[in-house]
């Protein structure tokens, strides 16, 4: 069975006024010493000092994962707690803020380039990691997983609010964080060698640093033998992140499986798979979609169930059929984090509100956090 990890981004918010603080470095010089994460999950800076990265490590698992997920949330926050803070998994700050970069080196040569991008943009994302035995196999999943990614990022959507602004979307963070020039989806590679000259090609443009800016929907890290999976928003609901990394195995599975026996990818252009991602971050799980098979227009619940389809038999493989099938109808009916936000504004319309119960969902299960899975 393959292995999974995840790294969770969450915003650091006044625990009474909801507004991000920059305390991460405070915050760090307690922190663990990265060396005993081979027991449980570590904590690291991020881009803004009002973010902490919460990092799991590889599990077969997945109720294994999930209490490490829970774990990781319940370090940050008892890092932060002492300055007032608390850690909540928001995709973006639904309220007005200015953001603090990170003071490190290769951070001050990114804000000295990029301008209101990189100063302005403070988005928390959820990235999965999936085992794989080889690149040559990593860029066969690349291939034939770009189609569904859509849906991942429908299900993950987590950011309605941002700045103070109700922005009309379910995950904003898509918006903002296009602004990065490589982000986004990318044609169908064919073969390691043409991954590594995609790769070479644009280092070489001098328009990015290096290859670690390289912000594609899914990549081949160059530290680790894993796919990274990053389109989606850091789920509200650590519920929420388990189905979605138990369903990216299950598409990781099933590329692999469709590879060996000679099935061609979809050949959907990237040009039409940015329209699926944009319509995903617009109105996330509850309304329309394109349908990952065709691109042809359709709705998230259609999009879904074609996903859960698509997986059934690497979901049944890995123990996660019932997992995914009742996650996922959670996050229908209530639409995922940017649901669960929209209805704590509707109460007051106070943005206050949103911030509260984001805090108490992201912290919720954290009692029995490996039976509560499912």
């Amino acid at each position: 069975m393959r292995t999974l990890g995840v790294e969770e981004e969450l915003l650091l918010v006044d625990e009474r006024t909801g507004i991000p603080m920059a305390i991460a470095p405070r915050a760090l010089v307690d922190a663990p010493d990265p060396a005993d994460s081979a027991t449980g999950p570590s904590v690291e800076e991020e881009f803004k000092q009002e973010m902490l990265e919460a990092q799991t490590r590889p599990h077969e698992s997945t109720g294994d994962l999930f209490g490490e997920i829970v774990a990781g949330r319940a370090l940050a926050d008892r890092l932060v707690r002492p300055h007032g803070a608390r850690a909540v998994a928001l995709a973006m700050s639904p309220m007005e803020f200015v953001p603090h970069p990170t003071r490190e080196p290769r951070y001050g040569t990114m804000m000295e380039r990029y301008g209101a991008t990189a100063r302005n943009v403070l988005v928390c994302g959820c990235h999965v990691h999936v085992g794989i035995d080889s690149r040559e196999e990593g860029v066969a999943i690349l291939d034939r997983i770009r189609n569904w990614l859509p849906v991942i990022l429908a299900l993950s959507a987590n950011s309605p609010f941002a700045n103070g602004d109700d922005t009309g979307y379910a995950s904003y963070r898509f918006a903002a964080w296009h602004q990065w020039q490589s982000a986004g989806p990318t044609e169908v590679f064919g073969s390691a060698a043409a991954y590594e000259a995609f790769e070479r090609m644009l280092v070489e443009t001098e328009v990015i640093l290096d290859r670690r800016m390289i912000y594609l929907d899914a990549r081949l890290p160059h530290q680790q033998p894993t796919v990274e999976v990053r389109i989606a928003d850091v789920c509200l609901d650590p519920r929420d992140t388990i189905v979605l990394a138990a369903l990216i195995r299950a598409l990781v599975d099933t590329a692999v499986e469709e590879w060996h026996d000679g099935v061609a990818p979809v050949s959907v252009p990237a040009a039409v798979l940015r329209l699926a991602e944009w319509q995903a971050a617009l109105t996330g799980a509850i309304g329309r979609l394109p349908h990952p098979a065709h691109g042809r227009g359709g709705t998230a619940d259609d999009a879904v169930g074609a996903l859960v389809a698509h997986v059934d038999r690497a979901l049944s493989r890995n123990g996660d059929g019932d997992l995914v099938r009742s996650g996922l109808k959670r996050i229908l009916e209530n639409g995922g984090g940017a649901g669960i936000q929209r209805r704590a504004f509707s109460r007051r319309g106070s943005l206050l509100d949103v911030v509260t119960e984001a805090i108490r969902v992201t912290h919720a299960q954290e009692a029995g956090s490996r039976e509560a899975v499912g």
